[in-house]
């Protein structure tokens, strides 16, 4: 039943795209998390952002505060209200597996998105996160506290989520040219969520 429901995921919410938009609150309580990953990010950088939904009130922020977005999601329809808010902003139908966009980031956002692959396409997405990052990128995600799967609902269907053990995240990271710089699991102060701050390792340029 897990591997039917992590396979339901796109059209899930494609499904319920308005009700999604409807129900997520635009209160931004994320804030903290995302300044923080922000300070990361040269001023006017290209953030990608995966799973990015209907784009508020999290890209809204990040556009608001000048960076440029790229916004990626399975949903058709979460893209085209993407496009319609914010025309100057880049936003591409696709599934952050396999993603190849040919060019690399200032900062990298999966924010409760990444959860929802199965065990076995989170680890196949940190090479697609060190191809999409410049040196000294920024990464964040929220994943859950430790390894598993869980099924919840939305709208009266199942939705699925998982997990990888932290010290497994740690050694993809670090195996794909990232150092963590802040992890914390089921933050309080981000309504529950465990969020992972990483940075590309930058090219130390050979010494004349």
């Amino acid at each position: 039943m897990a591997s039917a429901c992590a396979r339901d995921i796109v059209r899930l919410y494609d499904r319920h795209a308005a009700e999604v938009d409807t129900q997520r609150g635009r209160h931004l309580f994320e804030r903290p998390s995302l300044d923080r990953f922000l300070d990361l990010v040269p001023p006017g950088g290209m953030v990608l952002d995966l799973g990015c939904g209907t784009g508020e009130p999290i890209a809204q922020y990040m556009i608001g505060r000048g960076f440029t977005v790229t916004g990626v999601d399975s949903s058709p329809n979460m893209i085209r209200m993407c496009s319609e808010r914010f025309p100057a902003q880049t936003w591409i139908v696709k599934e952050m597996q396999g993603l190849e966009l040919h060019a690399q980031f200032r900062g990298i956002l999966a924010w409760d998105s990444f959860f929802h692959l199965s065990p076995e396409d989170q680890r196949l997405m940190f090479p697609i996160f060190a191809n999409h990052a410049c040196e000294g990128a920024a990464l964040m995600f929220t994943i859950g506290p430790a390894f598993g799967e869980a099924i919840g609902t939305f709208a009266g269907e199942s939705l699925y989520h998982a997990s990888l053990d932290p010290d497994e995240y740690r050694s993809l990271l670090k195996a794909n040219g990232f150092s963590v710089v802040h992890h914390v699991a089921e933050d309080p102060a981000c309504g529950g969520h465990s969020v992972w701050l990483a940075r590309a390792q930058q090219t130390r340029r050979p010494q004349v």
